[in-house]
């Protein structure tokens, strides 16, 4: 698709995207990008220092996220990818602190564009959306599938440990199996036929949720939905990179970036070996809050 669609004369095109989480879970997102676009430069952030951001306070999470965006415009980007559920719905969605924050420059989340695929493939209206604990309990699905698709009845489910089993490598063993058929159940029994992964970490586990939900359903991953998201949006502003020869990606972390690198390897897959990972020094105080 993407190869199909002509460069745009226009000066920003030749711009990175930036892309960021408050760990790893959104590289998830930019091995999709780097898939769907492949001639597009991205910046990565994780922000590990005060990730993860799910037990966080929302008004931390909004400020966290300016902050972040403000150091990607800074550097350039042409539009920024919040490729972390619960910054998107802090940051992105209306809450109890506001409305969504307001940018320089266009930035995607991940909640919508998953919604709007789930609500388009559902068969008989029942979707599942699993989760942190905090993105589930934010209530941005809900909210999301109520505008998207009123007549669809949502059911969502924390799934607290599947993060640190996809950081500790785990994604198919015996208790990984054993977890995902506890968290799965409700779903399974309510004959969900469309499951979203609203965690960037949940692609990882691709093998286990599909064995568990069966093959009637369907799984929707955000990253993939984001992806083409960002793809839609360049196309809409006239963004699209011109064609060239292996475009180069930074990658930075706010913790230790040794540690970051070697999960990176695992997220981005075979085709990245070693990673170059910057520090990017963040606020460790606790932030202001923003309206």
């Amino acid at each position: 698709m993407p190869g199909t669609v002509p460069a745009f004369p226009n000066p920003r095109a030749a711009r990175p995207i930036g892309v960021f989480d408050s760990g790893v879970g959104g590289l998830t997102v930019a091995r999709a990008l780097m898939d769907l676009l492949p001639d597009e430069r991205i910046i990565y952030i994780g922000d590990t220092a005060r990730g993860p951001y799910g037990p966080r306070d929302l008004g931390d999470v909004r400020a966290y996220t300016a902050e972040i965006v403000d150091e990607l415009s800074s550097q350039g980007v042409k539009m920024a990818v919040a490729a972390c559920n619960t910054a998107t719905a802090a940051a992105l969605e209306h809450t109890r602190l506001g409305p969504p924050l307001r940018f320089p420059i266009p930035v995607v989340g991940v909640i919508a564009p998953a919604v709007g695929a789930a609500v388009t493939a559902t068969r008989n209206g029942r979707i599942g959306v699993i989760g942190t604990v905090g993105t589930i309990a934010s209530g941005a699905y809900d909210r999301a599938v109520a505008a998207a698709g009123p007549d669809v009845k949502l059911l969502s489910q924390p799934c607290p440990r599947f993060v640190e089993l996809v950081e500790a490598g785990r994604t198919t063993d015996a208790e990984v199996l054993e977890v995902a058929a506890d968290y799965l159940a409700p779903l399974v029994a309510a004959e969900v036929d469309t499951l979203i992964l609203g965690c960037t970490h949940y692609p990882l586990l691709t093998g286990v949720l599909s064995y568990v939900m069966g093959p009637r359903a369907l799984l929707v991953s955000s990253a993939e939905e984001t992806a083409r998201a960002v793809f839609a949006t360049l196309v809409d502003r006239g963004l699209i990179a011109a064609p060239h020869r292996g475009a180069r990606h930074r990658f930075a972390a706010s913790g230790d970036p040794a540690t970051f690198a070697i999960l990176a390897t695992r997220f981005l897959g075979p085709r990245i070996t070693a990673l170059d990972v910057e520090n990017l020094p963040v606020r460790t105080a606790e932030p202001h809050r923003c309206g």
